[in-house]
């Protein structure tokens, strides 16, 4: 695994950087975050999110550090899943949030085009161009300009699984996405299934055709199937969908074959590898399941719960497919210099150590210290993340108008959701998956 560059927080430059007022080291503006000589006390920064439970509680560790800097209190506005609706009525209500942590690149997009938006600070762009691989940069930005500050990610090319169900069929972690079917042969050989598939969830599918697609088509062809340059008719969707099918085929390596995974949603598949009745060996989703099976089924992660990287694919380089969290400021919001303040205090490598403490959180910061996560697996995936650089890609399914890539029911995720049920013609699926499309892109 390659590694980063490691820093001390507060430590040199960093320390100049963080506190209120100071210079940013070479000069420039100045940095408006920390220092606590109280600045901004009066105002209050509301931020909307779809964070609720474990994870609303650590951000708002977060977000009373920037207070304690500042004097600045926060409000937190729980959005539920719906964000770009709940927005929009709170805007028109005259009741906009100063701060919303958007989490799809195609509601940030959304956003923007409605005018809706603020750019952000110098500061918190140098913070960005210094800091974190361009690609967030670029995925934060709409016709070149810098709304989104990616304060939170995603790793979702990891396959979590029981080191025990593996060392008692004799298989190792693969390399190779035939290597792991195979090692999930040996293993429901041994009398447990291989997988537990997540399919009453259609975004978990999303995320399995994303992996296969990275690896096998590449990540110029991925590029242009996020934008719908290229038809989900492409023969390069078929053969993914084709790999993908092998999988979802194959009886003897779901946990309740079909349609148990079609029965199953995504807490479930966690519970069917790490609960007390264990069905399956391995599980496919991002990092966040390691929080699933610690906070839920009391885990040690790293000795009874561990990952390997989601396998290349045909030859391809292994993908490294993200998702995340970027603030964004309002126009309309109530206190536009405080909000300004919290994105370039979310900036620094400071605020994402907090959350990083706490757990349940990969920063995109490289200046982040790995000494921060509080255990070594997720020290690994952060570090994996961060190495990939600019070879990581958004999660395709959130890139998309939400009609087609991000909605119950309809879209991608049914279309996925019924070819779990019958794999038999990734040429039909290609062809559903092209026809939602083009209607979503077009309205």
């Amino acid at each position: 695994m390659m590694m980063r560059r490691r820093t001390t927080l507060l430590s040199g430059c960093t320390a100049l950087v963080l506190a209120l007022g100071a210079t940013a080291c070479g000069g420039g503006e100045p940095v408006a975050a920390g220092g606590g000589d109280q600045a901004l006390s009066g105002q209050t920064v509301s931020v909307a999110g779809v964070w609720s439970g474990s994870e609303q509680k650590n951000f708002q560790k977060v977000l009373d550090a920037f207070t304690e800097k500042t004097g600045a209190e926060t409000r937190f506005v729980p959005t539920g899943d719906n964000v770009s609706t709940v927005v929009g009525s709170k805007i028109e209500g005259g009741d906009a949030p100063d701060v919303v942590m958007v989490p799809q690149v195609g509601v940030l997009q959304q956003f923007a085009k409605k005018g809706w938006l603020r750019p952000l600070s110098k500061t918190t762009e140098k913070s960005v161009d210094s800091g974190f691989a361009s690609v967030w940069k670029k995925y934060g930005s709409v016709d070149g300009t810098f709304y989104g500050l990616y304060f939170k990610a995603a790793h979702k090319s990891t396959v979590w699984y029981s080191p025990e169900a593996l060392d008692q069929a004799g298989v190792e972690a693969p390399e190779t996405y035939d290597d792991m079917l195979k090692a999930g042969r040996v293993v429901s050989d041994s009398g447990l299934a291989a997988f537990a598939v997540a399919g009453q969830d259609g975004w978990t599918l999303t995320d399995w055709f994303e992996n296969v697609y990275l690896s096998q088509a590449g990540p110029d062809k991925y590029d242009a199937l996020a934008a719908h340059d290229i038809a989900w008719t492409d023969a390069s969707v078929v053969k993914a969908l084709t790999t993908l099918g092998k999988l979802f085929k194959d009886e003897q390596l779901l946990a309740g074959g079909q349609k148990g995974a079609l029965n199953t949603d995504f807490p479930g598949s966690v519970e069917k590898v790490f609960g007390p009745q264990a069905e399956a060996a391995m599980v496919y989703e991002g990092d966040f399941v390691a929080g699933v099976a610690k906070d839920q089924f009391g885990r040690a992660i790293g000795e009874d719960a561990d990952f390997f990287p989601f396998p290349a694919v045909g030859g391809g380089e292994a993908p490294v497919v993200s998702g995340g969290d970027a603030a964004v400021v309002l126009k309309d919001g109530k206190h536009p210099e405080a909000a300004m303040k919290l994105l370039e205090y979310l900036a620094t490598p400071e605020a994402a150590a907090v959350w990083a403490k706490a757990g349940g959180f990969l920063s995109p910061n490289k200046d982040l210290d790995p000494a921060s996560y509080g255990d070594d697996v997720t020290r690994a995936t952060a570090e994996s993340l961060v190495a990939a650089g600019d070879s990581v890609r958004f999660d395709m399914s959130d890139q998309a108008p939400a009609a087609f890539g991000g909605t119950k029911g309809v879209g991608e995720w049914k279309i996925l959701q019924d070819f779990l049920r019958d794999p038999s013609d990734p040429e039909a699926t290609a062809a559903r998956l092209e026809a939602a499309a083009a209607k979503a892109y077009e309205d």
